[in-house]
């Protein structure tokens, strides 16, 4: 770990520690790293389309949309090699809170997300964005008889430039 020194003025360093008192961090080095790492992650400009993430998509869905429960729900069967997971929560009788986990490249997540968000009876999307390095080779556990192959992902801080 490097030690690197910055000077703040009044004003940020109050922001900080008000910042701090919120988060929780202990210290202002871990904001300050939680601010950094997040910052790494929401910038993906020049990040090679093809890189490797997992992607938090977020978003309203107003159910009384014509055939819009129908779509959604096959444009998740057209891309279930890259959902992971999905969570609806349903805010009325008509609005649900929808959470999915993807993952894949950084290009084709963007994508499936930006087109999502248009879709008509969809509000408020947000998408973060979570580097990875995937393994490229497989293993089994041994200590577990029902282990099959599979490969890790490892969280990146930031995106490749």
């Amino acid at each position: 770990m490097q030690r690197v020194t910055i000077t703040l003025s009044d004003d940020i360093a109050d922001a900080l520690d008000a910042l701090m008192s919120e988060s929780g961090a202990g210290n202002r080095s871990e904001a300050i790293r939680d601010l950094i790492r997040r910052a790494m992650t929401r910038n993906h400009d020049g990040v090679p389309e093809q890189s490797p993430c997992l992607g938090v998509a977020s978003y309203t869905v107003d159910q009384s949309v014509r055939s819009l429960g129908a779509r959604l729900a096959q444009r998740r069967l057209d891309g279930h090699d890259r959902h992971v997971a999905a969570l609806s929560i349903p805010l009325d009788h008509t609005t649900a809170l929808e959470v999915e986990v993807t993952r894949g490249p950084l290009g084709v997540l963007v994508s499936a997300a930006e087109a999502l968000f248009l879709e008509r009876g969809v509000a408020h999307g947000s998408l973060s964005l979570i580097p990875v390095d995937e393994e490229d080779r497989t293993h089994v556990h041994a200590h577990d008889p029902a282990s099959r192959p599979h490969s890790h992902l490892t969280v990146k801080p930031g995106f490749p430039r």
